[in-house]
């Protein structure tokens, strides 16, 4: 999402298999893989959802380290091919998968999108980790079918792979009255305010899997 300036932002506006995998000098990995909504576009470093996440974890679960590889304008084919050297390096406990956004705006197949976040869901599991999934929307200029289909696509892999799911990662930041409050100038990245929403989505579904 990083390069797009279509009405986006209008629109938007296993524990572990085994005791050694997952395990970070005496604690779990969670391992972010995304795009730009989790690489801190636009934002001040420090500042992102992810950030927020390793200062929660390290007042919960101080022996927690959070791993992001979130690349901005990453798509779930780029996230795909990057994914088995970060689970041979990080040996993760939870995978977080951020992606697909950037299939849609690029105008890719939904089957390609949906095949690659079955892939990397399975070959994190395989690896021996949990999963967690950021779902998405699309705003109503895509139109209603594309919408539900693209929203569904999360669902249906979730529930296919047994994998935890986050319906909507924005929700309550581009489903307000105003669709711009929670958005930078581009209209299409949530800004500083909006990122403590977007981790309490992601939380208490990430706080099951540890």
């Amino acid at each position: 999402m990083a390069h797009s300036r279509r009405s986006f932002g209008l629109g938007l506006a296993a524990l572990f298999s085994s005791p050694a995998w997952g395990q970070a000098k005496g604690g779990p990995t969670v391992l972010v893989l995304g795009d730009s909504l989790s690489a801190e576009y636009g934002l001040k470093r420090g500042s992102g959802w992810v950030e927020l996440l390793r200062l929660r974890l390290g007042q919960q679960k101080p022996a927690a380290k959070v791993v992001n590889a979130s690349i901005s304008g990453d798509t779930t084919s780029g996230g795909r091919s990057r994914l088995p050297a970060l689970l041979k390096t990080h040996r993760p406990a939870v995978v977080v998968i951020e992606l697909g956004g950037n299939d849609a705006l690029r105008g890719l197949p939904l089957a390609m999108t949906e095949d690659n976040l079955r892939a990397m869901t399975q070959a994190s599991q395989q690896a021996g980790a949990r999963v967690l999934i950021a779902g998405m929307q699309m705003p109503p200029n895509y139109g209603a079918q594309y919408g539900r289909q693209f929203s569904d696509m999360f669902a249906k892999v979730a529930r296919e792979t047994r994998s935890a799911l986050v319906p909507f990662f924005l929700a309550g930041v581009a489903d307000l009255p105003d669709p711009t409050r929670l958005f930078q100038a581009d209209r299409i990245h949530p800004n500083e305010e909006a990122q403590a929403r977007m981790l309490d989505n992601v939380w208490p579904e990430l706080k099951k899997l540890l």
